[in-house]
């Protein structure tokens, strides 16, 4: 009888073993998982400014809130400011739209600033322009609420 059970009990585990196997045999071929949050943060990040550098609107809208605000204070002529905004769907559009940038290019310095809870602040220093992104953990994902961008001044031009 004991050895009934012991022959029970070694197949039930190799049947598990087995299952473990199959289920990540079966599972899609992904980039491995960012394990901490700072981790995940700075690759929520990474997909928002290489999705829009790539023309990769997938990758621009995985790293996105649906409610998303993108923000920038503009100024005027006459020196009077006023708030440009962008939305999640016109910023995915826009990058759907972008021509790519090339690699030597393509500047996207993160940094990620502060983690709290289920929020958080980063800023990417990009090619022509600095983001400063409140980030939220949402359905156990980071994605991006909202963004305050400024651009960067043009290269004063070299004498000759």
């Amino acid at each position: 009888m004991q050895r009934l059970a012991t022959l029970f009990f070694v197949l039930l585990l190799v049947s598990v073993v087995q299952l473990g196997v199959q289920a990540q045999e079966k599972a899609p071929d992904k980039a491995p998982a960012a394990t901490s949050d700072a981790e995940q943060i700075k690759q929520t990040a990474l997909d928002y400014i290489e999705g829009f550098y790539e023309a990769d609107a997938a990758r621009m809208e995985r790293a996105l809130h649906p409610e998303l605000a993108k923000r920038i204070v503009r100024t005027d002529q006459r020196g009077r400011n006023s708030l440009g905004q962008m939305s999640a769907l016109t910023l995915v559009n826009a990058t759907r739209t972008h021509e790519k940038t090339p690699k030597d290019k393509q500047q996207k310095d993160v940094t990620v600033l502060d983690i709290f809870g289920n929020a958080a602040s980063a800023k990417i220093v990009a090619t022509d322009w600095i983001d400063y992104l409140h980030l939220a953990k949402w359905n156990g994902r980071w994605v991006i609420v909202n963004v305050l961008w400024e651009t960067k001044p043009a290269p004063a031009a070299t004498a000759k």
